[in-house]
């Protein structure tokens, strides 16, 4: 089917849009789901609009607060819950939904055994970096970029690693200067429309599955108008039929299990430490 322009169609229309990265955020619903629905999860409202949400454990604690600096997405996890957090990552308000639902639903479910079964031996475990699913979707390194990046086909979307010491709280206190930054938009290096941080303990899987979806050309469903304006003109937009089920986090969880069930060899090209992800800071 032809790809059609955004603006001849009705505001309302339902349609599939490629690249997802440039799709703008669209709807929250799926990642409220998986914690709402996670066990034992604890989630308090405060303000009337902030969102809060604890594991059962007390190590992972998730926040959607609308009118910080941020807005979106900030999850940290400390492994004595009332110290300093071994890592962050943080969704700014307009990440795609898709990605941070990748992120979430992984996390959840791998907590209960603090994520043992994606390590060596473990059940989910198949070595796969973003790096790796980087190489796959033809992504081009940036050669002598400080920091290194990589840049998808059209260039609208990068994905970048910090090189060089930092120190681990600077990171943990400014989002900015994270280890690893995903980000799309007309320049996505200089003027981002949207951008995601790890910190440098940000668990491997973890990355890897928002990173599967960050990547994956397959079209991701919207509603006309939740198409930014900037991007109209870079994204494919076709009619979606919805007469059959679509939801838009499950594609973005099946898009992001089969990543992390195919293991990919990383391009011999990338640096050994843009593969490579420490394990936690320290044990108490």
């Amino acid at each position: 089917m032809p790809s059609l322009a955004p603006r001849a169609l009705e505001s309302n229309a339902d349609v599939l849009v490629s690249p997802g990265y440039l799709a703008g955020p669209g709807d929250s619903r799926s990642i409220f789901n998986t914690l709402d629905l996670a066990p034992s999860w604890t989630k308090t409202v405060a303000f009337g609009t902030d969102t809060y949400f604890t594991s059962p454990c007390q190590r992972v604690r998730v926040a959607n607060p609308v009118e910080s600096i941020y807005g979106g997405w900030t999850i940290s996890y400390a492994e004595d819950p009332l110290g300093v957090p071994d890592w962050i990552t943080t969704f700014d308000r307009k990440t795609p939904h898709e990605i941070v639902a990748a992120f979430t639903k992984t996390l959840v479910d791998g907590l209960h055994n603090n994520f043992a079964d994606h390590l060596s031996g473990g059940r989910h475990y198949t070595g796969t970096s973003p790096a790796s699913l980087i190489a796959r979707h033809r992504w081009e390194p940036v050669h002598g970029s400080r920091p290194f990046r990589s840049v998808s086909p059209d260039g609208h979307a990068a994905y970048q690693m910090r090189v060089g010491w930092l120190h681990e709280y600077d990171e943990l206190l400014t989002p900015e200067k994270s280890t690893w930054r995903m980000s799309a938009g007309t320049n996505p290096v200089y003027t981002p429309s949207w951008q995601a941080f790890f910190s440098r303990y940000t668990p491997q899987h973890l990355i890897a599955a928002a990173t599967a979806v960050f990547t994956d050309p397959t079209p991701v469903p919207r509603v006309t108008d939740q198409i930014p304006d900037r991007h109209r003109s870079l994204v494919s937009v076709t009619r979606r039929d919805t007469s059959q089920p679509n939801s838009r986090s499950a594609a973005a969880l099946a898009r992001s299990a089969h990543a992390q069930a195919t293991p990919v060899a990383a391009p011999p090209a990338a640096p050994p430490t843009l593969t490579t992800h420490a394990g936690p800071r320290r044990q108490r």
